[in-house]
């Protein structure tokens, strides 16, 4: 009996049992379905958090004046030293952090920075809870001020839709002009947001000219980039509760030129903010997918936590497929003792039955990884990204399966093939 001819009787035995096929390749298509469902939303939410978060380009990177508090996990005796002190709150007394970026500082770094044509820009943040006013329509109360330069918007990854952006007689005089987000243009002007160039929008009480509107750049839970307005510096240092501090921001022309430009910036800041060299950086540097990394690193342990559990339950479908071969046995023991009686060799049965353990195993792959993806892209509607599929992870699980198929098909096909045929045939 050839190869073929055993993979073929090992396919029609699976199409004639129909229903124990189908139990067994469910047992298994849940659990290759759980797996790769979860990793297909978890590269879903990657690729979303890669989107949002990376607030400024990929060639971009931004300076502030203290570390920020978001931290994610780790003990209660984390960063602590022998003392039992906090090792950041030392670091922060040593570096003098809480030190704010005044604006002669950021003036003296955007006028001395001079790596390879970068545009430098300098920004300040006003509250980020402003409700915008249009005759009788308003905003949530969830609108970030911006005051900044005339590279603000490129350095930050914006982009213009209509209108222009700020020129140096606003720069100048400071007069009440304002760009708007996407989103502020949505809910002010519904569903003609380009109606809202020349009208006059109301902030903080104060009447505001619109002259231009950002292209949508996507928001999140946790960053909403379209929820901005962006004026002047001059004028938004008038709110008394503006952020303290300055920020800056560089973007270079190539990615690859990314790193040696913060070392340049690093250093070029120290003489900005007059540090000697035996004190410590009172600035931060942050990369525009820093947070991006954090939360997906996050991510990363989610995926193990969903392996294992794939694994789990493919062990349990292992264990159900094994059973159901060793029934399969005893059920065809006459069949095997005619086919020994015909010439038929031990090789020949066993390998027939491990074929139908694998063939299974393998349509349960197939049916688990389609209902997977399906239900994994659930989640890229919900997060507005394109439709994913976890490639590596789809061969994994096709690989998977076929050992767990293999695995659970050894010990029966054995046991059938050391059937002596005369008893075999007398069977019952």
């Amino acid at each position: 009996m050839t190869i073929q001819d055993s993979f073929v009787l090992a396919w029609r035995t699976v199409k004639g049992n129909k229903l124990r096929t189908g139990i067994t390749v469910a047992i298994i298509a849940f659990g290759i379905m759980a797996l790769i469902g979860i990793i297909t939303a978890i590269s879903a939410m990657n690729q979303s958090l890669k989107e949002n978060f990376s607030f400024m380009g990929a060639n971009a990177f931004s300076i502030r004046y203290k570390e920020m508090n978001a931290r994610m996990g780790g003990g209660p005796n984390e960063g602590r030293d022998d003392f039992g002190k906090s090792k950041k709150s030392q670091k922060e007394k040593k570096s003098n952090l809480d030190k704010p970026i005044r604006l002669e500082e950021s003036t003296y770094f955007k006028n001395h920075y001079g790596f390879n044509r970068a545009q430098v820009s300098i920004y300040k943040r006003s509250t980020g809870n402003n409700e915008i006013h249009y005759k009788d329509k308003k905003t949530n109360p969830q609108i970030t001020l911006w005051g900044g330069d005339e590279n603000y918007i490129a350095v930050n990854g914006y982009q213009l839709d209509l209108g222009r952006s700020l020129n140096n007689v606003d720069m100048q005089s400071g007069r009440n002009v304002c760009v708007i987000g996407s989103n502020v243009a949505s809910k002010l002007f519904l569903n003609r947001p380009e109606k809202c160039i020349d009208k006059i929008i109301l902030l903080q009480g104060k009447p505001y000219r619109v002259i231009g509107l950002l292209k949508s750049k996507g928001s999140s839970a946790m960053m909403r980039q379209d929820d901005i307005v962006f004026t002047s510096l001059k004028n938004v240092r008038q709110y008394e509760n503006s952020s303290p501090s300055y920020q800056l921001g560089i973007m270079v022309n190539n990615v690859t030129e990314l790193e040696p430009a913060i070392d340049e910036a690093s250093e070029q800041m120290r003489k900005a903010r007059r540090l000697i060299p035996s004190e410590t950086d009172n600035f931060v540097i942050d990369k525009s997918d820093k947070f991006a990394d954090l939360f997906i690193g996050l991510l990363a342990g989610i995926s193990g936590a969903a392996g294992a559990i794939g694994m789990i339950t493919l062990i349990g479908a292992a264990i159900g497929l094994m059973n159901i071969m060793l029934v399969a046995v005893s059920e065809r023991t006459r069949e095997v003792g005619l086919i020994k009686a015909i010439g038929g060799k031990k090789k020949d049965v066993r390998r027939q039955f491990l074929f139908e353990s694998i063939l299974i195993s393998i349509l349960g792959a197939i049916f688990g990884i389609i209902l997977g993806v399906l239900v994994g892209n659930i989640f890229s509607l919900v997060l507005n990204t394109g439709f994913v599929v976890p490639w590596l992870w789809v061969v994994i699980g096709i690989v998977i399966c076929s050992v767990v198929g293999l695995v659970a098909g050894i010990y029966p096909a054995m046991k059938a093939a050391a059937l002596n045929p005369i008893d075999a045939l007398r069977y019952e």
